[in-house]
């Protein structure tokens, strides 16, 4: 994670900068937190037994490949 770790600013009435540097907070977790969360309802870790390097190669590829996809439009169906 390397030597700081950056949490957001906590509490209300904060000033704009704060909400700011919390946005940006967000911005840069969502990503991650959506990999995670794809993994868990895949399941694909949940048995799996390599080594840890390949387990993260492996959850980067996911993380990719649901990244990367286009977004489907609802009623796109051509009849």
């Amino acid at each position: 994670a390397g030597e700081h770790v950056l949490t957001p600013y906590k509490g209300r009435g904060k000033p704009e900068s704060q909400k700011e540097a919390n946005r940006a907070h967000a911005r840069l977790r969502g990503p991650g937190e959506r990999a995670n969360a794809q993994l868990k309802a895949w399941r694909i870790l949940r048995k799996l037994r390599c080594c840890p390097l390949r387990t993260g190669r492996i959850a980067k590829a996911v993380h990719t490949f649901t990244s990367a996809r286009p977004h489907h439009v609802e009623n796109s169906l051509v009849i």
